[in-house]
Order: structure tokens, then C-alpha cells, then sequence
């Protein structure tokens, strides 16, 4: 009988033969995510633009009252890549957060996953990307329909879509991280309370980041989804500047690398004897 390993190299992992271990992952993912999709549109796709009627047209129709908008932007222009960035932010720490600790602690999916020749950077990968594409399939569909009642002036807008998956896997990456070493759903409540409530308000979504305080903008300036809502908005706006623009884009880069590989070692360690 012909084996379906690789020949082994010392040091590394036995891999599969045909698609890489870390496909099989995404692949799981994505069947997963067809059979439960019905149960994330609202979060997904009506939340937001539930937020954009409200704020950028609710509200907004207030803000825009004197004429000028916000910067001579109007509101709900402005308002549309920052709701954009918020949800893929969101996407990101809730399907890297229960979903990551149920695969390791209650369904044990993670692991079914490594007793085949699927490895640690393989899981982390896959479902990694498997977020990134949910968080695409609702940024799409937010992106048309913001598209059409004229929230997104500018066809640059296109390029949010490439700032969703940015946003995505810097938030996605470390909260793998703490829900790979969470020992029970308590720690997600402290993230979600203390670290992704203040982060939504306070990173330039809904207001620009000078209005606030001036001690608190240094704080704003740190946070991932300012950059993003920074970078989406330039995007819609038609306003792209190569050298602050690469800066978001290196910034997010940083987090999605840095929380990838703290993903990777901290799932190592916990599942790995």
C-alpha cells in the first residue's frame, strides 16, 4: 500500500499528500460557516446598516443642519468607512474568541484537527483565514448597499475591502491569542467590556479623533481601528495619501503579524505535549 505522507524530515511535521493541511482547515470552516451563516446576518450584515440609517442619516441629517458636515464631509460619509472598519474589527475578536475556545476546550475540534498530520500554524491559518472571509462577505454586501444610497462618493471606496481584511486579522490574530490561553468565557467579557466597547467609540468612528480631549489622543492614535477608519475613509473619500495611508497599512500589517505568531505559540503550548 502506498502511503499518503510526504516523506518525513526531521524536526518538521508529517504533511498530507494534495492540498496543504492548512486548505482542509479553511475548508472545515467554510462548511461550517454555510450551515450557521443564517444565524450571523444580523450581526454581520443588518447591524451595520442599522448604524449607517441611524447615525449617518439619523444623526447625521443634524450634523449636516449648518451646511458643512463634518470637515465639509457629509455625516453619513463620513460615518460609513468608520461603521466599515467597527464591524470587520468586531468580526475578527468574536470569531477568534468563543468559536477558538469551544474548538479547544468543549467541541475539541482542534483536537480531531491534530491527530492527522495537520499542525498548530495549520489551524491558526486556516481558521484565520475562514474569519477574514466572513468579515469580506459582509464588508461586500455593507460596501453595495452603502455604495448606493451615496455614503461612498468616491469608486476608491473599492479599496476598503483590502482595510477589512487589514482591520480583520489585527484584531483576529490576538484574540486567538487570549481565547488560546483563556480558561473559561470570563476573560472574553473583560475584552469585550473594557477593550472593544471603548475602542468602537473612541477610534474615530462615529466623531473625529480631535474632538476629543487632547490627552486622549495619543491613547486613540495606538488603537488598530483608528487606523483602519483612518485608511477606509480615505479610501471612500478619494483622498488616498501615499506616505500617512502606508503608515496605517504598515501599523495593521504589525498587528496582524505580531498576533498571528502569538497565536501560533500560545495554541503550541496549550495542545501540544
Amino acid at each position: 500500500m502506498v502511503s499518503t505522507l510526504s516523506p518525513s524530515v526531521p524536526g518538521t511535521e508529517p504533511r498530507a499528500a494534495g492540498p496543504h493541511p492548512a486548505l482542509r482547515v479553511l475548508e472545515y470552516f467554510v462548511l461550517l460557516l454555510r450551515r450557521t451563516f443564517r444565524g450571523t446576518i444580523f450581526t454581520g450584515f443588518v447591524s451595520p446598516l442599522l448604524y449607517l440609517v441611524a447615525m449617518g442619516y439619523g444623526l447625521g441629517s443634524l450634523v449636516d443642519r449648518g451646511g458643512q458636515g463634518v470637515g465639509g464631509v457629509p455625516y453619513a460619509q463620513f460615518n460609513a468607512p468608520g461603521v466599515l472598519a467597527a464591524t470587520a474589527m468586531q468580526t475578527g475578536v468574536f470569531d477568534a474568541s468563543y468559536p477558538v475556545l469551544g474548538a479547544i476546550k468543549w467541541q475539541r475540534q482542534y483536537h480531531a484537527m491534530l491527530a492527522t498530520p495537520i499542525g498548530v500554524r495549520d489551524i491558526v491559518t486556516g481558521n484565520l483565514v475562514a474569519i477574514v472571509l466572513r468579515s469580506l462577505l459582509s464588508a461586500a454586501v455593507f460596501l453595495v448597499v452603502a455604495a448606493v444610497v451615496g455614503a461612498i462618493p468616491s469608486w476608491t471606496g473599492v479599496l476598503t475591502l483590502v482595510v477589512v481584511v487589514l482591520v480583520t486579522l489585527a484584531y483576529a490574530g490576538p484574540m486567538f491569542a487570549i481565547s488560546a490561553r483563556a480558561e473559561n468565557d470570563t476573560t472574553f467579557n473583560l475584552v469585550f467590556r473594557l477593550g472593544l466597547v471603548p475602542m468602537f467609540l473612541f477610534s474615530g468612528t462615529f466623531f473625529p479623533v480631535s474632538q476629543l480631549p487632547a490627552w486622549m489622543h495619543p491613547v486613540a492614535y495606538v488603537i488598530p481601528l483608528w487606523h483602519g477608519s483612518s485608511l477606509a475613509r480615505d479610501a471612500t473619500l478619494g483622498s488616498l495619501s501615499a506616505w500617512s495611508d502606508l503608515g496605517h497599512v504598515a501599523y495593521l500589517l504589525l498587528w496582524a503579524a505580531v498576533g498571528g505568531w502569538l497565536a501560533v505559540r500560545t495554541l503550541r503550548r496549550r495542545m501540544v505535549v
